[in-house]
């Protein structure tokens, strides 16, 4: 499975980049939502997107509106470590506006694995 995972953080990027590929899927990686958009329409095969929600440039609840316009059967697992409005806030409203699942950061390789797997069934 083709997976976009989209990221500032250049350590979270590359830990679940790891994580992924260890379990055979392959994987493209942006570093905000822009070059997120970019990549989506660049590979038509992308099953499912993981995001971050608070990133500069274009944030995760844009990113996740615009890539449905492109695709709006895509898979999206939003993630997020919190910010001034609180983990749960930012989690529910990309529920809200189409995130098909989401997970608060940190969270542990099986958690990301159970959400994946999951998203992938709906």
């Amino acid at each position: 499975m083709l997976i976009l995972v989209i990221d500032d953080e250049k350590d979270i990027l590359q830990l679940i980049t790891t994580m992924l590929t260890a379990e055979g899927h392959e994987v493209i990686a942006a570093e905000d939502g822009e070059r997120g958009l970019e990549l989506l329409q660049d590979f038509d095969d992308v099953e499912v997107v993981i995001t971050d929600l608070i990133m500069p440039n274009k944030e995760g609840i844009e990113t996740i509106m615009d890539m449905h316009k492109i695709r709006p059967d895509l898979k999206v697992l939003a993630m997020s470590g919190g910010g001034r409005g609180g983990i749960s806030t930012y989690l529910s409203t990309a529920k809200n506006i189409g995130a098909a699942a989401t997970l608060a950061k940190p969270f542990r390789k099986q958690e990301l694995l159970d959400a994946l797997a999951d998203l992938t069934k709906r």
